[in-house]
Formats: C-alpha cells, sequence, structure tokens
C-alpha cells in the first residue's frame, strides 16, 4: 500500500503545482504538455483529482497512529 500511497502523493502535488503555476503566471503546465489532445488533458485532471480524493484518508491514518 505504501506504493500506491507514494504514487497519489506525487500526482497530488504535480496537481498543487499546476495550480500554482495558474494562479501566479497564467501558466498551466498539463495544456501545455498535451493541449491538442484535450481527451488525454481530462483524463490527467480525473486522475489528479481521484488521488486527491484518496489522500483525505491520510487525514484518518495519522489520527490512528496518535
Amino acid at each position: 500500500m505504501k506504493t500506491l500511497d507514494a504514487i497519489v502523493l506525487t500526482l497530488v502535488i504535480i496537481g498543487a503545482i499546476n495550480w500554482g503555476l495558474i494562479g501566479f503566471f497564467n501558466f498551466n503546465l498539463v495544456d501545455t504538455l498535451f493541449g491538442s489532445m484535450a481527451w488525454l488533458e481530462r483524463t490527467i485532471y480525473a486522475i489528479v483529482g481521484v488521488a486527491g480524493i484518496y489522500s483525505i484518508m491520510f487525514y484518518g491514518r495519522d489520527r490512528v497512529r496518535d
């Protein structure tokens, strides 16, 4: 399960960096890399979104360990 957690954390970080770039510089990295392939861009956003939802359970894990 730790491998899945590392993948999810990496995807959430990539999503956060992309949102930071959009907020600070109006630069969408995903759109720049995959702009001509809208279906691929939407798929990437969906995967990052699922990773964000999955990462919510990290809060519950921290409480159990304390």
